[in-house]
């Protein structure tokens, strides 16, 4: 390189050279990783030369490729030695059939040997299935040959017994392969129950068979063998029992002695079958414990009539899963206890359910009514014919509930016991003063619930539970059991109980009172009722509770006042009248009590009441009136002034419309001079109040009130007492509006003294024009025009102050 120079030439010479270097190095790392690859490519894969771009991604694997052959060449075999024993075999002597079958299977079944040793193991395993299906197409084949006379069940149970010997031998001794111990595991799942068909046994006794063949894979589970064998004896294992099983439940139905011991057998296995399989235990152990139900419950079932059936079912669910309290005991395994708890658990639910129409039936049964209110008639249930054992049932699942403890437990007892009340009239078929008084006490009883103290608003969550101390690893695998990790967040035992109470207690007043609105009597006796009950868990309660009980006092006592108007025969409109009765108390009642709820129902029961007073607009206008006075006295709290005031005000109003309208007063002034004059007081006073409040505001809508009417009025009056009168108002407000500078008075009661004096002047405005010549009109126009365009700039400036002085003005 030539030192000689300058810097700036020698330094771009020197990056330049730096440059050439890295592309020929690039150049070469890429032609060396080519090489490399041409050295190490496995035989038969062509080596690509790099190229700019992305190499193409293989899109499989040798070893996947190789399967895929494998698993195809071992079936295309597979069939075709099938199609040549059902097809070709005729075509041979036995002899020759014989030679064929044999070496073929022999060398099917040897193969694998040798491929072991050279380390193809796929192929060995390929080779090796082959050679099982081989065996099988030897055993059909003898069948048909030399055995054609032999039972077809009793064969193949005594064949699957040999090939199951035969496989496992040939496992045993070959076991670098994995299929044949697994085939062997199923070829054994057949003998048994197959043997005992073909005996001549019965779907008992097959069950019984499949039940020890489960037992054998399960005794498989419990030892030390391949993953894949004791995956295909549990599955076997499963399958087998899960057919014990519903053939023992069938049994119990039809037989129950015959099927109560299989199903023992089959709890049992499920039991044993837990210690082998610990993640599972609990869910054996389910199984285990409805196997046990069914068949201690058969029996007893069949002695006792067919209504008993279900209880007697509830009675063994609950029994065995009473056996989850011992927890301290430790004689029971505690996921047997899981499992046992959970099964009696789906049992007494399952009874639940089924006793579930009479409550429903009780509950929304009133409600079907054939005749009118106070008819005297009552409806027959639905559920006339179901068994009283349902009520039992309820009880029972009560009970447990409550015994049960926690606050689900409680929870349960409650919602329980209400429902065993609304059943009890339909199941026991009460007559009907004791079906009133059976959803009585459900509603005293459930709302009672709701009012005791230390409900929702004085609830205190519970901590949560620390979690237990590990133990150590037992030989029921309790170490296994899952532990949650974090705090609990518990259910608010007080406020969950206390919203069910008041739930059940509402549900069950609304069926109390459609069944007593057949007689008056009852109605009567049943709203004083719901009104005392639903009174004392206003005062009792708290929080919501509170608020919803008093709404719902409320409505009984509408409901009193209207019955009593219906009784004394009163008209709508009357009865609406007495109606005002109930918002008039709770706005009373409001003055020392603060219940939302009650206030808000007393306005929806005024609604009510004004609705019914439509049909006679003159008790409407009384109606409206009191409402006014109602909605007056409210405002004078201070919390309610603003609404209330404004509500009066607007009831007053309408009052007087109405009034006015049932005497027949059509002049529009009476209607809007009521709003006018306090509308302008109210304007008044806020102007005192803030003198900054613009007097479109404050006077803007009550001068509308009247003037834009009265003006609508003028116009089709053919008499001159409306005009004078309006024109000297509208005058007196333009002049108060100029004296005090306010822009509304001035603007508004200037345009309604325009426009009446226009109303005015009109017919002679018209006679005139038609006594002047036709000329004059036109030219009259004209010099306008001139005069105008003559004072144009004038004009606008005069019109530009009183702009201003009227945006000055207040």
């Amino acid at each position: 390189m030539d030192m000689n120079l300058p810097p700036v030439e020698e330094l771009r010479r020197v990056d330049a050279e730096l440059a050439r270097l890295d592309a020929r190095r690039a150049e070469l790392l890429a032609r060396r990783a080519w090489l490399l690859g041409v050295l190490y490519a496995p035989a038969g894969r062509p080596a690509v030369p790099p190229f700019p771009g992305v190499a193409p991604r293989p899109e499989t694997s040798p070893r996947g490729a190789q399967n895929v052959l494998l698993t195809l060449g071992g079936t295309l075999l597979a069939v075709a030695a099938l199609a040549f024993t059902l097809v070709s075999w005729g075509s041979m002597g036995i002899a020759g059939r014989s030679a064929v079958l044999l070496a073929v299977t022999s060398a099917a079944l040897a193969a694998p040997a040798v491929l072991l040793r050279r380390g193809l193991g796929s192929t060995a395993e390929a080779v090796g299935a082959l050679g099982l299906v081989l065996t099988v197409l030897d055993a059909y084949a003898l069948h048909r040959v030399a055995l054609p006379g032999t039972d077809g069940l009793g064969y193949t149970a005594v064949a699957s017994a040999v090939l199951a010997g035969v496989w496992g031998g040939y496992g045993g001794l070959l076991r670098g392969l994995r299929l044949p111990l697994p085939a062997a595991v199923v070829a054994a799942q057949l003998p048994l129950p197959l043997g005992a068909l073909a005996a001549g046994g019965g779907p008992a006794v097959a069950a019984w068979a499949a039940v020890l063949t489960a037992a054998a894979d399960v005794l498989v589970l419990g030892r030390p063998l391949r993953g894949e064998v004791r995956i295909t004896a549990g599955v076997s294992a499963g399958v087998l029992t899960a057919w014990a099983l519903l053939t023992g439940a069938g049994l119990s139905l039809t037989d129950p002695w015959t099927g109560a011991p299989l199903l023992l057998g089959c709890a049992a296995l499920c039991l044993y079958a837990a210690r082998a399989a610990r993640p599972a235990a609990w869910a054996l152990a389910l199984v285990a414990g409805l196997a046990l139900v069914a068949a201690v419950a058969g029996p007893v079932r069949a002695a006792l009539p067919s209504e008993w059936a279900v209880p007697v079912y509830v009675v063994c669910g609950l029994a065995l899963a009473a056996l989850w309290r011992p927890v301290r005991a430790g004689w029971i395994p505690e996921a047997v206890r899981g499992g046992f708890g959970l099964a009696g658990g789906v049992v007494a639910a399952l009874g639940v359910l089924w006793a579930l129409p009479p409550v429903l039936v009780g509950l929304l049964g009133p409600a079907d009514r054939s005749a009118g209110l106070w008819s005297g008639s009552h409806a027959a249930p639905v559920l006339a014919d179901y068994p009283a054992t349902a009520a039992l049932v309820l009880l029972l699942g009560a009970v447990a509930a409550a015994t049960a403890g926690g606050p689900w437990g409680r929870w349960g007892a409650v919602a329980l016991g209400w429902s065993l009340l609304m059943a009890l009239p339909v199941a026991l078929e009460l007559p009907y003063a004791a079906g009133i008084a059976v959803r009585l006490v459900a509603t005293a009883a459930a709302l009672g619930l709701a009012a005791r103290p230390g409900g929702p608003a004085h609830e205190r969550p519970e901590p949560a539970p620390e979690p237990s101390p590990a133990r150590p690893e037992g030989a029921w695998g309790a170490s296994w059991t899952p532990v949650t990790a974090g705090p609990v967040v518990p259910v608010a035992p007080g406020a969950l109980l206390a919203w069910t109470g008041l739930a059940a207690g509402t549900a069950s007043a609304v069926s109390a009172l459609l069944l007593a609105l057949d007689v008056r009597a009852a109605t009567f006796g049943v709203l004083g009722v719901l009104l005392a009950l639903f009174t004392a868990v206003a005062v009792l309660g708290g929080g919501a509770v509170r608020e919803t009980a008093a709404g719902a006092a409320v409505l009984a006592a509408a409901g009193l006042v209207g019955a009593g108007a219906s009784a004394a025969g009163l008209p709508a409109a009357t009865a609406g009248l007495a109606l005002l009765l109930v918002p008039a108390g709770t706005a009373a009642l409001a003055v020392r009590v603060r219940w939302v709820a009650a206030e808000a129902t007393g306005v929806a029961v005024g609604a009510l009441a004004l609705a019914l007073t439509v049909a006679r607009p003159a008790v409407l206008a009384l109606a409206l009136a009191l409402g006014g006075v109602i909605a007056a006295a409210t405002a004078l709290r201070a919390e309610r002034r603003r609404a209330a005031s404004w509500t009066a005000g607007a009831l007053f109003l309408a009052a007087a419309w109405v009034r006015l309208a049932v005497w027949g007063v059509t002049v529009p002034e009476a209607y809007t001079l009521p709003v006018t004059v306090p509308a302008l007081v109210v304007g008044l006073l806020r102007r005192r109040r803030d003198p900054a409040a613009s007097s479109w505001a404050a006077y803007g809508p009550g001068l509308a009130v009247t003037l834009v009417p009265s003006l609508a009025a003028v116009w089709s009056d053919p008499h001159w007492a409306r005009p004078l009168l309006l024109g000297t108002g509208a005058l007196a407000v333009t002049l108060l509006g100029a004296r005090f500078r306010l822009q509304a008075p001035l603007v508004l009661g200037g345009t309604a003294l325009v426009l009446v004096a226009a109303h005015e002047l009109a017919p002679y405005v018209v006679q005139l024009v038609g006594a002047l010549p036709r000329w004059l009109p036109p030219a009259a126009a004209g010099l306008l025009l001139l005069a105008v365009g003559a004072t144009y700039e004038r004009r606008l400036r005069e019109a530009r102050a009183l702009r201003e002085r009227l945006a000055r003005m207040r």
